[in-house]
C-alpha cells in the first residue's frame, strides 16, 4: 500500500467500491471487538479502511477509531459516510503514529495488497505489546453457482494482481515472530443484490474499475447477463475469514 499496485488505481471509483461491497457479517464484528476488547479508552487503527465498511461498524465499540487510507477518493468517501472518525493518509508499511501508541489494528479486504513483511514489522510497531491485530476479508463462496459464474468472468482478468486466497494469513502471523496466538474464525455471510448491484459488486473489484471503458462495457454486459438468468432473489454467499494474533 506504500508503492500502491498498478491495480489500485481501480480504488478511485470509490463511489461504485461503496455501493458494490458487502458489509461483515455482526457474528465477525463482535468476535474482533471482544478478541480486541474495543471500547472505551480504547485506541484502535482501521488501516487501509476504504470507504468505511469496516470502521462504521466498529464505531458502536465505542472505542476511539482512527481510520488510515492511502487513495484519496476512497478517503473522502469514508469521511462523508463515517463522520467523526479521525482520518489520515499513509500506508500500511509508514504508519504516522508513535511506537506503541494502539490498543488494536484491524485490516478489512485488504492486507493482501500491503509489503506483508513490511506491513507486520509496522504494524508490531505502533501496537502496544498484547495488543490485537485482526485480519479479514469476505470471500466469495464460489460453491455457489453465481459467484462460480462470476469467477468465471473475472478470473482471467487477474493477472499478477495480489489476492486474499494467495496468503496462508494465519502461518504468516505465527510464523513472523512479532505476534503469538494466531487465530482463525470462518462465518458465513449474505449479500442481498439486484441486477445492479451485482454489477458494481464486480465493476468495484480494482483490476475491472482501472480497465479500459471497452472491457468494462464487455464485463458488464456479460454480468447483466448472467443476473437475467440466474435464480431470483439474487443472493451472494461469502465465508468471511477472520484471522487474529496478539503483538509480543
Amino acid at each position: 500500500m506504500s508503492e500502491l499496485h498498478p491495480a489500485t488505481r481501480g480504488f478511485a471509483a470509490a463511489d461504485v467500491y461503496e455501493r458494490g461491497r458487502p458489509d461483515y457479517p455482526a457474528a465477525a464484528i463482535a468476535r474482533i471487538v471482544s478478541r480486541l476488547e474495543l471500547g472505551r479508552g480504547r485506541t484502535v487503527l482501521d488501516l487501509a479502511a476504504g470507504t468505511g465498511k469496516l470502521t462504521r461498524l466498529l464505531v458502536p465499540s465505542e472505542a476511539n477509531l482512527i481510520a488510515l487510507e492511502p487513495v484519496p477518493e476512497m478517503r473522502a468517501q469514508l469521511e462523508r459516510r463515517v463522520p467523526g472518525v479521525a482520518t489520515i493518509a499513509g500506508a500500511a508499511e509508514r504508519i504516522p503514529l508513535a511506537d506503541g501508541y494502539l490498543d488494536g489494528v484491524t485490516v478489512g479486504q485488504a492486507f493482501h495488497w500491503s509489503k506483508q513483511d513490511d506491513a507486520l514489522r509496522e504494524i508490531h510497531r505502533v501496537l502496544r505489546p498484547g495488543a490485537g491485530l485482526a485480519l479479514i476479508w469476505n470471500a466469495r463462496d464460489e460453491r455457489h453457482p453465481l459467484q462460480a459464474a462470476l469467477s468465471e468472468i473475472i478470473d482471467p482478468l487477474e493477472g499478477d494482481m495480489p489476492r486474499r486466497r494467495q496468503g496462508n494469513w494465519k502461518t504468516l502471523l505465527a510464523e513472523s515472530g512479532l505476534y503469538q496466538r494466531s487465530e482463525r474464525f470462518l462465518f458465513e455471510h449474505l449479500q442481498a443484490v439486484d441486477e445492479q448491484g451485482l454489477v458494481e459488486r464486480v465493476l468495484s473489484i480494482s483490476l475491472i474499475a482501472a480497465s479500459s471503458e471497452t472491457v468494462r462495457a464487455d464485463i458488464e454486459a456479460r454480468v447483466r447477463a448472467l443476473a437475467r438468468e440466474a435464480e431470483h432473489p439474487l443472493r451472494l454467499p461469502y465465508m468471511t475469514e477472520l484471522y487474529i494474533g496478539f503483538a509480543n
